[in-house]
């Protein structure tokens, strides 16, 4: 079993920016893809962006596409997201999740692993 956990959530004024880190308990061998949902009140979870940990690629849902920047540590397989220029509409809880298998990592149900996730609040 693989556990994730996240951290880096916080109070933020909008223009900020906040890191998140998600960190695998064990080596990810058997894991393709990790990324990142959020859910925001009242609204279903959304992805928002990934990364596949062999070779890197990354990808990015639209509203977050110049703000955000999903990198990994290959020493400690921890994966970051870097959130820049922040909006008071990316204020969610941010999840760390991990796809062992298929490529499809914006869609809540192909995850494997998920972690208990981190709060983000952009707000003056």
């Amino acid at each position: 079993q693989l556990q994730l956990v996240e951290s880096g959530g916080g109070l933020v004024q909008p223009g900020g920016s906040l890191r998140l880190s998600c960190q695998p308990s064990r080596l990810p061998l058997d894991v393709r893809i990790i990324g990142w949902f959020r859910q925001a009140p009242g609204k279903e979870r959304e992805g928002v962006s990934c990364i596949r940990l062999a070779g890197g690629f990354t990808s990015y849902v639209d509203s977050v596409r110049g703000r955000f920047t999903i990198s990994r540590d290959n020493v400690f397989h921890t994966v970051y997201l870097q959130m820049n220029n922040l909006k008071p509409e990316d204020t969610a809880v941010y999840y760390c999740a991990a796809l062992v298998r298929g490529t499809d990592c914006f869609a809540a149900n192909n995850m494997d692993y998920w972690g208990k996730g981190t709060l983000v609040t952009v707000s003056s």
